[in-house]
């Protein structure tokens, strides 16, 4: 009996009492110890996000559920959208939020579970913005066919904006070419290129945008493929050539876009038609008129031999010739006229061409002038506009020089 009661004593004496409180924070430092980083995978339910930004869900598979916080400043590196029934891969650390001893995990990176995750961000985006019309056929416009001058959203120092400026002075070298330099790629690419569309709409000084860079991967070509570039061109007044340099895959921009061109280049010949093709036009036409009076004048020659030849005109000699001064009086003025009227053609066409040529800004670079801009890529038509210590960029007939204001005269 005395050693049940010693016994008794010594199993009271060591006995551990932890509050709630202490309990639960054991918990949550047993459990962040063991999972501090896991993956886990599962589909979501009771998908909410609060007004401050962060998402609350449950993670849920055939025999079990947990509780998880997905908070927003872990979600920039997400792409895709998250909804109830999505199966996704989470990396997370598992906790207990002590208030409530409730177990749950701290999610800090989410990926769809068997398709990449730019895909997916593709694929939800594609149909919602399909849904609400953005890529209707009926609603694209015409590309103008002898633009004067032609707006390009690119980078500056990127093989695009080189391959539109070769195929354009090539094919149609009187064409303007107003380039708004942005990022094509990288973070801030996307909302760059969507602010120099709505500038271009407000200068309205270009008649056609091309919008685009050359090729690359998926993640280089993904600002193409967010939505405030798919709004901003959606939104524009001019008439907008997507030109983003893949042949096979499409972009959310060639979807909204009025024409969609596989490469820059190819955006280049869509919109500047070959000067030698005008003029094999105005050629063409010229025969076709030349061959139209030839023909009208054989007719009437047939028609007065057969006037010769009839009875009623054998005895009146005099009718005849009249009928003969008259026909050669008609030949010679329609040759007249055919000789004036394509003489009239070539002289409008070659002044069109000299005013063509005369607007070239590559032309002018040639004579030994120059064009220089300011850091934003705005051109220089002031010398109060800058300030010493700015930089500027001059545009030379070969190549550009970069240059450090020092003193700033006039």
């Amino acid at each position: 009996m005395k050693l049940k009661e010693e016994a008794s004593k010594e199993i009271s004496g060591s006995r551990q009492i932890y509050t709630v409180s202490q309990l639960n924070r054991q918990a949550r430092l047993l459990l962040e110890a063991r999972f501090s980083a896991v993956w886990v995978e599962g589909e979501i339910s009771n998908f909410k996000k609060h007004s401050s930004g962060h998402i609350y869900l449950t993670l849920k598979d055939e025999d079990a559920q947990i509780s998880a916080a997905f908070f927003s400043q872990y979600q920039r590196s997400l792409k895709f959208e998250l909804k109830d029934g999505l199966k996704v891969l989470a990396f997370c650390r598992v906790s207990v939020y002590e208030a409530r001893g409730q177990y749950q995990l701290y999610i800090e990176r989410l990926e769809p579970q068997g398709v990449g995750s730019l895909q997916l961000a593709f694929e939800q985006l594609k149909e919602r913005l399909e849904k609400e019309g953005l890529f209707l056929e009926e609603r694209k416009r015409p590309i103008p066919r002898f633009p004067k001058t032609v707006g390009v959203i690119t980078s500056p120092t990127g093989a695009a904006i080189h391959d539109i400026l070769n195929i354009v002075n090539r094919r149609f070298g009187g064409t303007h070419i107003l380039l708004y330099p942005v990022k094509v790629q990288g973070e801030g690419a996307a909302d760059e290129i969507a602010a120099a569309l709505e500038a271009m709409n407000r200068q309205a000084e270009a008649e056609v945008l091309i919008v685009g860079r050359g090729g690359g991967s998926l993640e280089d070509l993904w600002p193409f493929n967010e939505e405030a570039v798919a709004r901003a061109v959606f939104g524009s007044r001019i008439p907008v050539i997507s030109a983003v340099g893949h042949e096979t895959d499409w972009t959310i921009c060639d979807f909204v876009a009025d024409l969609r061109a596989p490469t820059p280049s190819a955006a280049a010949e869509l919109v500047v038609s070959s000067r030698f093709e005008l003029e094999r036009q105005i050629s063409g036409l010229g025969e076709r008129i030349r061959r139209a009076m030839v023909g009208q004048w054989e007719t009437l020659e047939t028609k007065l031999e057969a006037f010769r030849s009839s009875h009623a005109f054998r005895q009146p000699r005099y009718l005849l010739e009249q009928f003969t001064g008259q026909a050669d009086e008609w030949g010679r003025r329609m040759e007249s006229r055919l000789t004036g009227f394509i003489a009239s053609r070539n002289q409008a066409f070659q002044g069109v061409t000299g005013r063509l040529n005369a607007l070239n800004p590559l032309a002018i670079l040639e004579r030994g002038y120059s064009v220089s801009f300011n850091e934003k890529g705005e051109i220089l038509k002031n010398s109060r506009e800058l300030s010493p210590g700015e930089t500027i960029r001059t545009r030379l007939h070969q190549g550009s020089l970069i240059s450090k204001i020092t003193v700033i005269t006039g």
